[in-house]
C-alpha cells in the first residue's frame, strides 16, 4: 500500500445448545473426542478477531448482480475449503449483510449472524481433512469501513458504481471470507451490472454476456490471494486490454480522466517497471498485469490489489508519478506472492516496496539508492520501529522508510552478490506462501554466512539510530 438474515429464534437456540461443548461423531464411541467450534478469529496479535480458525480455504467463487442506483449487492459465494480441525461450527467473516441460507456439502446448515460473524453450523461434524463446499446466499447493501489513518475502505459506494478495497480489511464488506492474510485462497468473480458499465477486477478477464440490459462481467485470480488484496471497481471507465510477455495486461481508467493524462501515463508504464522489478526479483508471481486508477475524494491510497493495482487518482494530481506504481509491483512480489503471516510483520511488504521505488529511481537515472538512504538517514526519527509499529501504526513511516533502510543496512553488510541472490530466492522461495521476520533473518543468515541478530534489532527496534553502514 501508499499512504495519502437472522435465522429463526429454534434454530438459534438449536446451535447455542448444540455448539455449547461441541458433537461427537456420529456413530461413534462415547470416549471418541468432540468436534469443536472453529475460532471465530486467527489470534493475530494485532487483530484477535480477524479470520477465523478450524479451515483453510482454497478458492472463493462469487456470482453476485449490483444495482448502482439501489446501492443493493446480493447473489452467492460459494467457497471451497478443508477442515484443519473436527469442526462442530465455524465461522466466517461478513459485515452488515444479510444471509438468506446457507448449504454445507449440499445440505442446509444452521447458519446466524453475530456481530460481523457468520456462525455455520453444519448437519453433520466435519472431519478433520475432509473438504467442504459452503455456499452463501446473501445480499443488501455493503458497507463502508472508516480508518483514521488511511481514509475510506470497504464497499464505497458511488455516484455510477462502488468500488471494494482497503487494507487490513475490505472483503468482509462484500462476501463471507476468512479475512485474513494467513489464509490465502484462489479468487473468481461473476459480477452482473446494468449495460454501459464497466466492472474491474482481479487476475485473468473472461467472456461478457449480456441478457436484458444487465451484463456480466467474469474475473479470476488463479494464484493464492489475502483477501484484502481482492478488489471490484463498478463504473464508467475506459479500458485499455493488451498482452505483455504472453500475459493479459488490463488498464482501467475513469472517463472523468483525461486518456492522455498523468494517471493513465503513469499506470501505462506498468510492463516496463514490472519488467525491470522482474531482474531485480524474479519473474513475476501472477498471470496477468495492469492498474486501475480510482476518481474519489474519498480514497487517500494505493493499494496492492494482487495482478492489478489500485490507484487514488491524487496520486497524479502533480503529473506522471511512476514511483507510486513501482511501489505497488515490487507489492506483487513482496506482499502478494509472499504475504505476510501476522500484520506486525507488515515491514516486509512496505519496506521491499519502498526499496524498489529507490531502484526504480536509480534505474529512471534520478537519485541512486545509495543517495536515497543518505536523504532519509540523516533526518529520520529512530524512535519509530518498524519491526513490531503497533496496531495503530501500521502505516506509519518507520514501516515504509526505515523498512527501506533496513533492507539497504542489510545490503551493505553482506554485499551486493549475497543480497542479490537473497532478493530472489526470498521472492521464489516463499511464491504463494506467508513469512515472518524470522524467515528473513535465517534466509539472509545462510546466505551470508553471518549473524546478523544484531543487524536486524537494530534497525527494525531499536530506538536509537544505527551506525551509518
Amino acid at each position: 500500500m501508499t499512504v495519502r438474515r437472522a435465522v429463526p429464534s429454534a434454530l438459534v437456540l438449536l446451535l447455542a445448545a448444540c455448539s455449547a461443548g461441541g458433537r461427537p461423531v456420529p456413530g461413534a464411541s462415547p470416549d471418541v473426542p468432540h468436534f469443536q467450534d472453529g475460532a471465530a478469529g486467527v489470534g493475530d496479535p494485532y487483530f484477535p478477531t480477524y479470520g477465523n480458525g478450524g479451515y483453510d480455504v482454497g478458492g472463493y467463487d462469487l456470482a453476485l448482480r449490483y444495482d448502482p442506483a439501489t446501492g443493493e449487492l446480493g447473489g452467492t459465494a460459494t467457497i471451497a475449503a478443508t477442515a484443519t480441525e473436527d469442526l462442530d461450527r465455524f465461522d466466517l467473516d461478513l459485515a452488515h449483510l444479510s444471509v438468506q441460507g446457507v448449504t454445507v456439502n449440499g445440505a442446509a446448515a444452521v447458519a446466524k449472524m453475530s456481530g460481523n460473524e457468520l456462525v455455520v453450523m453444519p448437519r453433520d461434524g466435519i472431519v478433520r481433512g475432509a473438504a467442504m463446499t459452503v455456499v452463501v446466499a446473501y445480499g443488501g447493501k455493503p458497507s463502508q469501513l472508516a480508518n483514521k489513518e488511511l481514509g475510506a475502505g470497504g464497499w464505497l459506494r458511488t455516484k455510477d458504481g462502488a468500488v471494494a478495497l482497503g487494507q487490513p480489511e475490505s472483503a468482509s464488506t462484500w462476501y463471507p471470507v476468512n479475512d485474513h492474510p494467513s489464509d490465502k485462497a484462489t479468487f473468481r468473480l461473476a459480477m452482473t451490472v446494468p449495460d454501459g458499465l464497466q466492472v474491474i477486477s482481479n487476475g485473468v478477464p473472461g467472456p461478457q454476456a449480456s441478457t436484458d440490459g444487465w451484463t456480466t462481467w467474469h474475473w479470476a485470480e488463479g494464484s493464492p490471494m489475502a483477501s484484502y488484496l481482492s478488489t471490484v471497481v463498478i463504473g464508467r471507465y475506459r479500458i485499455t486490454s493488451s498482452t505483455h510477455a504472453g500475459k493479459p495486461m488490463v488498464v482501467a481508467i475513469p472517463d472523468s480522466l483525461p486518456a492522455s493524462g498523468a494517471a493513465a501515463t503513469s499506470v501505462e508504464s506498468t510492463g516496463e517497471i514490472a519488467d525491470f522489478l522482474a531482474t531485480q526479483f524474479g519473474p513475476y508471481p501472477f498471470d496477468a498485469y495492469g492498474g486501475i486508477v480510482v476518481d474519489d475524494d474519498r480514497l487517500g491510497y494505493a493499494l496492492e490489489t494482487q495482478s492489478r493495482p489500485t490507484y487514488a487518482e491524487g496520486f497524479f494530481g502533480d503529473g506522471p508519478n511512476q514511483g507510486v506504481v513501482a511501489h505497488e509491483l515490487a507489492h506483487q512480489w513482496f506482499g502478494d506472492s509472499v504475504a505476510l503471516d501476522r500484520w506486525q510483520d507488515i515491514w516486509l511488504n512496505e519496506g521491499f516496496a519502498t526499496y524498489a521505488e529507490w531502484l526504480w529511481s536509480e534505474h529512471s537515472g534520478r537519485a541512486t539508492v545509495a543517495q536515497n538512504f543518505d536523504r532519509v538517514y540523516s533526518s529520520f526519527k529512530f524512535q519509530q520501529t518498524p519491526g513490531d509499529p503497533g496496531e495503530a501504526h501500521l502505516f506509519d513511516e518507520a514501516v515504509y522508510t526505515r523498512g527501506a533502510m533496513t533492507l539497504y543496512a542489510l545490503r551493505e553488510t553482506i554485499g551486493d552478490a549475497a543480497f542479490a541472490r537473497l532478493l530472489t530466492t526470498w521472492a521464489g522461495g516463499h511464491k504463494d506462501g506467508n513469512v515472518t521476520t524470522a524467515d528473513l533473518i535465517a534466509l539472509a543468515e545462510q546466505i551470508s554466512g553471518k549473524d546478523l541478530g544484531g543487524l536486524f534489532q537494530a534497525w527494525l527496534y531499536g530506538k536509537t539510530r544505527p551506525p551509518h553502514p
